[in-house]
């Protein structure tokens, strides 16, 4: 999952895909399925969030050779299927997504929210297949990364290769706190860590901490936290009421961060 008030500019407009302030895409009413050229990573200003820091202009001069390819994604629709093959890894230039799984029954089960600097499609270095389904919550922008590519890159350029360690690394803790949070918390304290997490991501890129705009439904909330949708209202309405948080619609600000870290 996709800042805040002060901060962050206000929901797209159907003209235009950019929600952070990000070099601009090719806009239009009609959105092309890939544009080239529209992604640089030495200019970008989410690259302190999904690229190593310490890369020279030369190391950045090749990485823009290789992501040279942007691909706009509607809000609803899906930037790749669980069963597809593996031939790229995104990462979020604008917007937002979740990611889902389904189940035989045709219940959706949402495994996580990708925001701007996130990677996308890691999953499936391992099988060569996506795992998931991947689906913007807003009108987004990937950038495509060409694995084998970045291979490639990767064999010459070591703060790379460690980048992508890293990348993986945080997927293998997030799944194993992911399971902890369904596994050992209550629902308030499910909700208390699902806010302060957000909030935390959103002050890593720049963003305000304590006011932003969930782009993620209730339900799809509690799809992910393993909770009815009656109850993560309920879990707001108390947050409210103690001066946790101030909730207007899907607008957040956090009154008090310390009081809701002791839930």
């Amino acid at each position: 999952m996709q800042a805040a008030a002060s901060r962050e500019p206000r929901p797209p407009s159907p003209r235009s895909v950019s929600m952070l302030p990000i070099q601009a895409v090719r806009s239009g009413t009609a959105m092309p399925h890939e544009a080239r050229g529209g992604s640089r990573c030495s200019t970008c200003s989410m690259r302190a969030a999904c690229m190593p820091s310490d890369l020279s202009a030369s190391e950045f001069a090749k990485l823009d050779a290789v992501i040279c390819t942007t691909r706009p994604i509607r809000r609803g629709e899906t930037l790749y299927r669980s069963g597809d093959t593996f031939q790229s890894i995104y990462a979020v230039r604008a917007g937002s997504f979740k990611t889902v799984v389904m189940h035989r029954d045709g219940r959706e089960h949402v495994t996580g929210f990708q925001i701007a600097g996130d990677a996308l499609g890691l999953d499936g270095i391992g099988s060569g297949k996506q795992n998931c389904d991947a689906i913007a919550l807003e009108d987004s922008v990937v950038c495509i990364i060409p694995f084998a590519q970045l291979e490639a890159i990767c064999r010459e350029m070591k703060p790379m290769q460690h980048h992508i360690y890293q990348m993986m690394s945080s997927e293998i803790v997030r799944e194993s706190n992911q399971m902890m949070l369904l596994g050992t918390m209550t629902a308030e304290q499910r909700v208390a860590t699902f806010l302060l997490n957000l909030s935390k991501r959103f002050k890593a890129r720049g963003f305000s901490a304590v006011e932003f705009h969930l782009r993620m439904t209730r339900e799809e909330i509690g799809c992910y936290l393993g909770m009815k949708l009656e109850t993560v209202s309920r879990m707001f309405s108390k947050f409210q009421r103690e001066r946790l948080l101030d909730a207007n619609g899907k607008t957040i600000r956090i009154v008090d961060a310390q009081g809701l870290a002791q839930v």
